[in-house]
């Protein structure tokens, strides 16, 4: 019998507060602010938020984080969406913070009346200054004395437009000398003349993050917020604004976020690759962005199977990227079909054949005893990989060289006769006769070889583009490298195999298909495919090529 797995930390708390009564069920969210495209860091919240109340019952609800109306789009959005149900998940309610506007508003309002907030006119350098340092404390300016009708009265003036940006802000009013700085009394709203993509000019104040963040989850009943460890110093904020304000009460969590090595996980870094056209776009297939990652190949099953085995800790480490392309090995194993297809062909003559063609047979997946058969046209020329043929070979080489035999994948026995050169030495053409009686399936021949080679059809031939995708970074924890991130950018990190030969049957499969180019590795059809022009991109390589680049290293 297997162990079952142990709980991680948040689910021991979920199941103490179910087993307490203190729920009947629980609700989480996944909060993103549609300001760029969703990362792999997103999708470690994602399943561990979807993950909870698919385990337990309950809901998640995806809530926008939409308070930042400069940097924000519909189109991001649309791009979030489409990611989570990628991953497999489907949301309870979809929320806006901007649906609260006017709910937050009174909370403002009401914070005010009891006194607890107050306009402030002061400068942001000067609300610095005044804050103190995490060793002095700071103190409070003169606006903090004014009357709590004064200030019902500004701010229904910062909302009705009669102040320009950054002339007043909101503060609650906490502690001035807290240890933690971010309760000597902190702005909650603040103005903003800005086109917001849903609320249009409706508004020209928008609630800072903290507020927005724990009333929203308030106002949705949410059991459990589940935040990244940055959010520890915030909690005491979030907890505040629900007591004084007696809504329901919330609770924050925090777990480790994700850091992979060879990756950045910042969405103002990623920006930054996209906007200075270092890469393709935000789906570019070395972007860790969960677009890219799905455009590059990666099923959606394994991230799911990668973040639960990185599992859910209370302290930041560095995942090796190697994990995850372990996880997307392991389930392209299992769902894709096998295609031969050669990168850097050498003409291959089999001088003893004497049909025009012949179709044979061989497996889709030798791992899916449902995957089926398929047929590839074999003729008297065929492709093969120039670094499957040696003239000279050492010992124990065991692919072909003169006089020396190979098995053609699925087809036949060919043994080595002789080579042709072109004026400057250089092999043209491998010249080889093949055993008739060591077909496949049917070898009667009672040859042995060790080596197998694929190959390709001459005459069926179909021309691929291969997009050939490594690292994008060169070092592995690049958040911590010295110098600007861009510095340590992998230029090898993309080879454009313009011409390479591919089985006629890759035409017909579907776009999404996942494949298996023998013995090169993992391919999926790229966008940009067409009829008149096929393009695949490599998901992965079929062993872990870094490794051996590391210990070299």
């Amino acid at each position: 019998m297997s162990e079952e797995k142990s709980l991680n930390f948040i689910e021991e708390i979920v199941e103490t507060d179910l087993a307490s009564g203190k729920y009947t069920s629980i609700t989480t969210r996944f909060p993103p602010e549609p300001n760029g495209y969703l990362h792999i860091g997103h999708a470690k919240s994602i399943v561990l938020n979807f993950g909870l109340t698919k385990k337990y019952g309950g809901a998640t609800n995806l809530r926008f984080d939409d308070t930042n109306p400069i940097t924000e789009d519909t189109e991001y959005v649309e791009s979030i969406k489409e990611d989570v149900r990628w991953l497999g998940f489907e949301w309870a309610n979809e929320y806006y913070a901007s649906d609260y506007f006017d709910q937050l508003f009174q909370f403002a309002m009401n914070l005010i009346e009891k006194g607890l907030a107050y306009i402030d006119d002061s400068s942001s350098e000067e609300i610095a200054a005044q804050k103190g340092s995490p060793t002095q404390p700071g103190t409070r300016n003169k606006y903090a004395d004014r009357s709590v009708e004064e200030n019902k009265q500004l701010f229904l003036d910062m909302k009705s437009g009669l102040y320009a940006d950054g002339n007043k802000v909101l503060r609650v009013k906490i502690d001035m000398a807290s240890p933690n700085m971010l309760l000597r009394d902190p702005i909650i709203y603040r103005i903003k003349h800005a086109y917001h993509h849903r609320t249009a000019d409706k508004w020209c104040i928008y609630p800072m993050y903290d507020f927005a963040h724990g009333q929203s989850d308030s106002i949705e009943k949410i059991t459990h917020s589940i935040c990244t460890l940055e959010f520890v110093p915030h909690r005491p904020l979030y907890d505040w604004c629900i007591e004084k304000l007696n809504t329901f009460p919330s609770k924050q969590y925090e777990f480790a976020r994700l850091n992979m090595t060879y990756t950045v996980m910042s969405k103002r870094k990623l920006l930054q690759l996209v906007n200075e056209q270092m890469v393709e776009g935000w789906d570019d297939p070395r972007m860790s962005t969960i677009s890219g990652m799905r455009r590059r190949g990666y099923p959606a099953a394994a991230i799911r199977a990668f973040c639960d085995k990185i599992g859910v800790a209370k302290r930041d480490n560095l995942i090796d990227f190697g994990l995850l392309e372990f996880c997307v090995r392991e389930e392209l194993n299992k769902s894709a079909l096998r295609r031969m297809v050669v990168l850097d062909p050498l003409k291959l003559v089999i001088t003893n054949y004497t049909q025009v063609e012949e179709w044979l047979s061989t497996e889709n997946n030798p791992e899916d005893e449902n995957g089926g058969v398929r047929n590839i046209p074999f003729s008297k020329e065929i492709y093969i990989e120039q670094e499957d043929f040696m003239e000279i070979a050492p010992k124990k080489y065991f692919r072909l060289a003169p006089e020396q035999m190979v098995r053609l994948k699925s087809a036949y026995i060919i043994k080595c006769d002789s080579v042709v050169k072109d004026d400057s030495g250089k092999i043209t053409e491998v010249r080889c006769t093949y055993i008739p009686e060591s077909k496949s399936g049917s070898d009667t021949s009672g040859i042995q070889v060790k080596g197998t080679l694929h190959w390709v059809s001459a005459a069926h031939a179909i021309q691929a583009e291969l997009r050939l995708y490594d690292r994008l970074f060169k070092v592995e924890d690049v958040a911590n490298a010295q110098g600007d991130f861009k510095d340590h950018i992998n230029q090898d990190s993309l080879q454009v195999i313009s011409h390479a030969y591919a089985e006629p049957a890759l035409q017909q499969d579907e776009t999404n298909q996942p494949f298996q180019f023998i013995r090169k590795g993992y391919f999926v059809r790229d966008k940009q495919s067409s009829a008149d022009k096929l393009v695949f991109n490599r998901t992965v390589t079929l062993k872990d090529a870094w490794a051996k680049v590391v210990k070299k290293g």
